[in-house]
């Protein structure tokens, strides 16, 4: 088949929903499938078409942003062009572009799959209002137009307004999850890097995202006293964007005082964007995982996979589909969405018999392997 995958950023740009795309798609890629990924220009570093691990990225020219959107004029026509070419289109949503890619589907006789990694739910304000309305209505045309629609879990379907309108046409696949394999000679290399000892006891706190409001980091800076008074040494290890995220500037300015005292302290410290074979590291040196996100714009959390192949367990606010990890695997425990004390208690506990929560990680594995994803779109589109 040819594919084609749309989505408005891709590498070198980090989220799990630009994560998730790239290892599908390599993964049909790899399965003999001629795969065409177009995405956004965002990025003036990056080129504008090249072939990475058998696939072809195409990024068109950004004329201007608008909050976390791009204004991409030649879009239209490349998406005529691709569109015509490719007997598939993947679409990732949320995405303002959608529906016309879905139509120019519908018109030229081609299967549309929707993606739909989660509910758009951006910082209060009237601007922020608007978009949300906007991007609600482009997701409503696209889902009536594509051919089905596909997300990460049935926990997340039946607790999503959006989702809950499609259940006819809609199926859960879980996300692919892989990372490559490292030597111990790597794995020092990251440690010296960071000025971190392999030998420390110290617990470690690994919270991998990118820094943003809705992923929930001032509930683990509140919980860091109880946390600190039950183990004087932990440690707080950030890995992701951090400074300079996209509409996020406010809020990493308001928490800054508190995180600069426990980075004074030795207690927390910023890791940036670490590369695949970094993540392995990272999960290495960790104790536990934390996923303290406050709404439904995390869907699910693929760190919280990662975490579990290197035998870490995750501690995940409830909300659907972010709490499904935990509960699939018992590799970790579910606190309330935004409890302080219920997230400290929980670090306390999983710190204190770690053990308890290891669970198969031979068998996370195989789950999530992205071949076995990929074959599992196969099937849909072929039942399409």
């Amino acid at each position: 088949m040819k594919i084609l995958t749309v989505l408005t950023y891709y590498r070198p740009h980090t989220s799990g929903l630009t994560i998730y795309a790239e290892r599908l798609a390599e993964a049909f890629a790899a399965r003999g499938h001629e795969v065409t990924v177009l995405t956004s220009h965002f990025d003036k570093r990056s080129a504008s078409e090249e072939i990475k691990n058998g696939v072809k990225i195409v990024r068109a020219p950004v004329a201007l942003r608008i909050s976390k959107g791009v204004i991409m004029p030649t879009f239209g026509l490349l998406a005529w062009k691709y569109v015509m070419e490719n007997d598939v289109i993947h679409l990732h949503l949320p995405q303002f572009d959608a529906p016309g890619f879905a139509f120019r589907g519908r018109l030229l006789g081609k299967k549309t799959i929707l993606t739909y990694h989660c509910d758009l739910q951006l910082p209060s304000g009237l601007f922020n209002r608007i978009v949300n309305k906007v991007v609600d209505f482009q997701n409503t045309m696209a889902a009536n137009l594509a051919n089905h629609i596909v997300t990460y879990t049935q926990d997340y379907c039946d607790h999503s307004p959006f989702l809950s309108m499609y259940k006819k046409k809609l199926t859960p696949i879980l996300p692919p999850v892989v990372l490559p394999p490292t030597t111990a000679e790597d794995e020092q290399a990251w440690l010296a890097a960071h000025q971190l000892d392999s030998d420390d006891a110290t617990p470690i706190i690994g919270m991998a995202t990118r820094f943003a409001t809705e992923k929930g980091v001032e509930i683990l800076l509140s919980a860091m006293p109880a946390i600190l008074q039950k183990f004087p040494k932990a440690k707080v290890l950030f890995a992701g964007q951090h400074e300079n995220v996209m509409g996020e500037q406010h809020y990493f300015e308001r928490l800054w005082p508190k995180i600069a005292e426990y980075q004074n302290t030795g207690h927390w410290q910023f890791l940036g964007n670490q590369t695949p074979a970094e993540m392995v590291a990272y999960y290495k040196k960790i104790d536990l995982l934390i996923v303290p996100s406050l709404n439904s714009t995390e869907a699910f959390g693929l760190v919280q996979i990662e975490a579990m192949m290197h035998g870490k367990p995750s501690i995940a606010s409830a909300l659907p589909g972010v709490r499904r990890p935990v509960q699939m695997t018992g590799m970790g425990l579910v606190t309330p969405i935004g409890n302080v004390d219920a997230l400290s208690k929980a670090v306390i506990e999983v710190l204190s018999d770690h053990e308890k929560f290891v669970g198969d990680v031979a068998e996370i594995s195989k789950t999530y392997l992205p071949d076995s994803i990929a074959a599992k779109y196969e099937e849909l589109i072929a039942s399409l």
